[in-house]
């Protein structure tokens, strides 16, 4: 079984700049924070506003969800 989470970065919040650039060392910081904490990324992806231009990075990322340990038969 999996859980899932999604991080969403607003093109406007520093991540983006007019031109279109992005600051891949503050995105990286981010995914491998990620990745410790055992997130791994599925699939990524951006929204778009009305003039094309980006509003969104979309980002969705796994991880397996631990299973409990049965408990041991008890014998009496």
């Amino acid at each position: 079984m999996w859980e899932y989470t999604v991080l969403r970065l607003a093109a406007e919040a520093g991540m983006f700049d007019v031109g279109g650039n992005f600051d891949a060392q503050a995105l990286s910081r981010r995914m491998n924070g990620l990745g410790q904490q055992g997130w791994e990324l599925v699939t990524a992806f951006d929204t778009n506003t009305i003039k094309g231009a980006t509003r969104d990075l979309v980002l969705l990322f796994k991880r397996p969800i631990p299973m409990a340990s049965p408990l041991p038969e008890q014998h009496g």
